[in-house]
């Protein structure tokens, strides 16, 4: 735990929450068979007020809905916050084909008897995990109406045909929303109501600077400045209606400058991690213009790593 902390302390986080929250990791155990599911985060969330206001409602038993555009980095806050708390981490992505069995599980044979495969919001409240639910607002009303009694002060789940079972103390959910992706609805007040909301900003240039610093610690900080231009130059246009939200992936945008380092032309690079993302033509040609003003054709790894 003590890298996530210093990422806390680094930031100038209040030491009184450190203390509560490192409290909290010692409060709860992790069983063993639920290990598996600690995880490292890919890359630490920078943003003290953000981390301030999650890791403050997380302490005090609330859950949290993430709301913001593409690229705000709200599954990376969820990654890391269930790591500062040392949880298991469960995964629940909301679809066209997500219900209620999905959810809190289904009837199955194990030895000639029938018995309840757990679905992982089940399990989140049995092992005291905490649960992502991704895209919140893809949901059903028929996974969503399930999801009351665990996400207000009932903490329960009544399983029909079997027991009720109590949330342990220490689960949580935390849920994530994107902005006009399709399919996706408005919540409904009944479900808003039992969340804290946290309205992610947009990525700024400080932030892509220290989550280029820390996932490549020997890139070239010219180079490094070009590609979170690149990058903040997408934003712009896909917040003006220039262009849509799909080259706008700074997953993308990591992942193509990892295959560089296998000396992989940088402009090639790009266009898999950017350029590509969208199928439209005219998009490409702009987003092709944009790249162009930032990652020159003739750059090689050589001028984007040291060594």
């Amino acid at each position: 735990m003590g890298t996530e902390i210093d990422v806390l302390r680094e930031q100038q986080v209040d030491g009184g929450l450190i203390a509560d929250l490192e409290a909290f990791r010692k409060r709860y155990e992790v069983e063993e068979s639920q290990k598996k599911r600690l995880a490292a985060p890919s890359i630490p969330f920078y943003g003290k007020e953000i981390l301030e206001q999650a890791i403050a409602a997380l302490l005090q038993g609330e859950n949290l809905l993430l709301s913001g555009s593409k690229a705000t980095g709200k599954n990376v806050l969820a990654e890391n916050l269930a790591c500062l708390f040392g949880r298991p981490v469960y995964n629940i992505s909301f679809h066209v084909n997500t219900d209620s069995s999905s959810l809190i599980g289904t009837d199955t044979f194990v030895n000639n008897e029938v018995t309840l495969r757990r679905g992982p919001v089940y399990l989140c409240a049995e092992y005291g995990g905490f649960g992502v639910m991704d895209e919140i607002n893809m949901a059903k009303n028929d996974a969503v109406s399930v999801l009351h009694a665990t996400l207000d002060h009932r903490r329960i789940i009544d399983v029909p045909g079997y027991d009720k079972i109590r949330l342990h103390p220490a689960a949580r959910f935390i849920g994530t929303m994107n902005y006009g992706y399709a399919g996706t609805k408005e919540l409904n007040e009944a479900l808003v109501s039992r969340f804290l909301v946290i309205d992610m900003p947009p990525v700024d240039e400080e932030t892509l600077m220290k989550i280029f610093r820390v996932t490549f610690p020997d890139g070239k900080p010219a180079a490094m400045e070009q590609f979170a231009g690149l990058f903040l130059d997408l934003q712009l246009k896909a917040s003006n209606g220039e262009i849509t939200t799909r080259p706008l992936d700074l997953r993308g945008l990591l992942a193509a400058m990892k295959t560089m380092r296998s000396g992989l032309k940088p402009s090639m690079a790009v266009k898999m991690g950017i350029t590509n993302k969208t199928f439209d033509i005219f998009e490409k040609e702009i987003i092709g213009d944009v790249v162009m003003t930032r990652i020159p054709d003739s750059w090689t790894a050589a001028d984007v790593f040291e060594g």
